[in-house]
C-alpha cells in the first residue's frame, strides 16, 4: 500500500505557494491545493506545481447533482493531478457520475475519494445540526461502504476513524486522514485529531497543514512528519 505524507498549501496566493515550495531543494513533497489557492489562482497554479515535478491532491470537496459533478469532473481531469475528492454525503450515484468523468478515454483516473465527516465536526454537532442521529464511527462507516459500493478506493476521513473504514471496506481501501498535529502542537480548529506516529497505523497518506507551513523551519517539520509517519 502507498504511504505518504501530504502537504496542504494553504496559502492565498502564487507568490506565498511558490516561496513556500522553494525551501524544498531535495524530495519534492506531495501537495494538496484546496480550495483557497485554486479559486485565488485558478487552474495554472496546479499546472505550474505540477511541472516542478510534485504529486497533487486537488481538494476541491465537489458536492453536487450528478450530472453537474460529472461535468466538473471532466474538466478537472485536464489538470492531470493525482487525487482529488468529493462529499460522500453526494450520494452513490453522484460518486459514481464523479468517478466516470474523471475516467479519460484511455481509461486511467486520479484517484478519487470520498469525504466522510468533516475532522472539524464533532458527534455532538452533526446530531444537533446535521440531524444525523447514528454516532460518528456509524455513519463514516456509512459513508465509505457507499463510496466502495460506487467504485471510488478511498476515503478522507479523521485518523481516528482510520482502522474503522479498513475494518468496513477491507485493509487496501485507502485511508487519507487530515487532523495531523505534533503531540507538542496546537490543535487549532481541529476536533478529532492524532499524532503522526499514531496515524501510522491505519492511515495510508496523512494530510498536514500549519504544523509544517506555520513551522519555523518547515523542511524541518516535513522530516519529523516523514520520520515519525513512514518511519524514515
Amino acid at each position: 500500500m502507498p504511504h505518504d505524507v501530504i502537504i496542504a498549501l494553504d496559502f492565498e496566493n502564487k507568490e506565498k505557494t511558490l516561496a513556500f515550495l522553494d525551501q524544498f531543494t531535495g524530495r519534492k513533497p506531495y501537495v494538496k491545493i484546496g480550495m483557497e489557492l485554486y479559486y485565488a489562482e485558478g487552474p495554472d497554479i496546479v499546472r505550474e506545481i505540477k511541472a516542478r515535478g510534485h504529486k497533487i491532491f486537488l481538494d476541491l470537496k465537489l458536492h453536487d447533482i450528478p450530472n453537474t459533478v460529472k461535468k466538473a469532473m471532466r474538466v478537472l481531469s485536464r489538470l492531470d493531478v493525482d487525487m482529488t475528492n468529493l462529499h460522500a454525503a453526494g450520494t452513490i450515484a453522484m460518486m459514481e457520475a464523479a468517478k466516470e468523468g474523471l475516467t479519460k478515454e484511455d481509461g486511467s483516473c486520479a484517484t478519487l475519494l470520498a469525504v466522510t465527516q468533516l475532522t472539524s465536526t464533532s458527534e455532538e454537532r452533526m446530531r444537533q445540526e446535521l440531524l444525523i442521529d447514528a454516532t460518528m464511527p456509524e455513519t463514516v462507516k456509512a459513508y465509505a461502504r457507499n463510496a466502495k459500493a460506487a467504485g471510488l478506493p478511498g476515503v478522507v476521513c479523521s485518523p481516528l476513524e482510520a482502522a474503522l473504514v479498513k475494518e468496513a471496506c477491507g485493509p487496501d481501501f485507502l485511508t487519507v486522514t487530515p487532523g495531523i498535529r505534533f503531540a507538542d502542537g496546537d490543535a487549532g480548529d481541529q476536533v478529532r485529531i492524532m499524532t503522526p506516529e499514531k496515524a501510522r497505523k491505519a492511515s495510508d497518506y496523512i494530510v498536514v497543514g500549519r504544523p509544517i507551513t506555520a513551522a519555523p523551519d518547515p523542511v524541518a517539520a516535513y522530516e519529523r512528519c516523514c520520520r515519525e509517519f513512514l518511519g524514515e
